[in-house]
């Protein structure tokens, strides 16, 4: 593989501009460490593990996005009358999600649904990306939400991301 001084050149100058534009005067110093940086930085990311986006089948997109919607809609009135309800009827926990998701990408999308619906948020990823914690405001049955997050979500998104 054949090493380049500057293995990105769009990137060299997009750091040096974004440096300088950061900087509070262009003086002789911040144009040099903008020259460092912009020779640094792209070396760095040459060497990143890089997994690109795959996509599959969108026609569920629109109907995942529908589904979406409504969910969001409902769970800030579930969400609404659980906080202002008594406490002792909620039913905090933390639970692991199996994720039949392998794409990077398409698990980062599941991370984002599952936060955008109020009452629950994505918490972490294991390791090895086969499971998922997500803390859930209240329930009372861990194993239908992961069934339901599953069917109403995961499901599309792996035609999506395969």
């Amino acid at each position: 593989m054949k090493r380049r001084l500057l293995p990105s050149i769009p990137q060299s100058l997009t750091v040096f501009a974004f440096w300088l534009l950061m900087a509070e005067d262009i003086g002789p110093g911040n144009i040099v460490m903008a020259l460092l940086l912009a020779w640094l930085m792209p070396l760095l990311a040459a060497r990143m593990e890089r997994e690109f986006a795959r996509l599959g089948r969108l026609r569920g997109l629109w109907t995942l996005t529908g589904r979406l919607l409504w969910d969001i809609l409902v769970a800030n009135l579930t969400v609404a009358r659980q906080v202002l309800g008594p406490r002792e009827k909620l039913n905090s926990q933390f639970v692991w999600l199996p994720l039949d998701l392998t794409n990077i990408h398409g698990i980062s999308a599941l991370t984002s649904v599952i936060t955008l619906t109020p009452g629950t948020v994505s918490a972490e990823l294991s390791e090895d990306r086969r499971f998922l914690l997500i803390h859930c405001l209240s329930t009372d049955d861990p194993q239908a939400l992961v069934a339901e997050i599953k069917a109403r979500y995961e499901t599309p998104l792996r035609e999506i991301f395969p």
